[in-house]
């Protein structure tokens, strides 16, 4: 994939997850990819993301993806940005966060998501 292509690939997948399309986001996905995120340390399998994303969705019905910098790099792309939403509880919230994507024969096979854990925690009191 050139730049333009890891870029229009971006757009479509974190447009995905924002319309809570989880049919196209498991899509952008190979089958055996590994998804991890720094505040548990633990890496997920494409069906356990599918599992959260589910929750996610229902939870956070108003999420928007604020990007602030995106960058396609050789094997995919770094993004930094802000997620805001109404939590359960009706209080505003957001999350700031950055991913590194690497993709494969044009699906990720890994994403590495790096958030700010006491937000990541106030999402949290709210399951999962």
């Amino acid at each position: 994939m050139d730049e333009n292509q890891i870029l229009e690939f971006a757009e479509r997948f974190v447009g995905a997850i924002q319309t809570g399309d989880v049919e196209a986001v498991r899509a952008c996905y190979a089958p055996d990819a590994k998804l991890w995120h720094n505040t548990d340390d633990i890496e997920q399998t494409v069906d356990q993301n599918m599992a959260v994303l589910a929750w996610f969705i229902k939870t956070l019905p108003d999420r928007f993806y604020r990007v602030l910098y995106r960058a396609a790099v050789k094997d995919g792309f770094v993004q930094q940005h802000i997620l805001e939403a109404t939590l359960p509880d009706g209080t505003k919230w957001k999350m700031f966060a950055c991913v590194v994507v690497r993709i494969e024969n044009g699906v990720i096979v890994r994403l590495d998501e790096y958030l700010d854990s006491a937000q990541a925690k106030a999402l949290r009191a709210f399951g999962r």
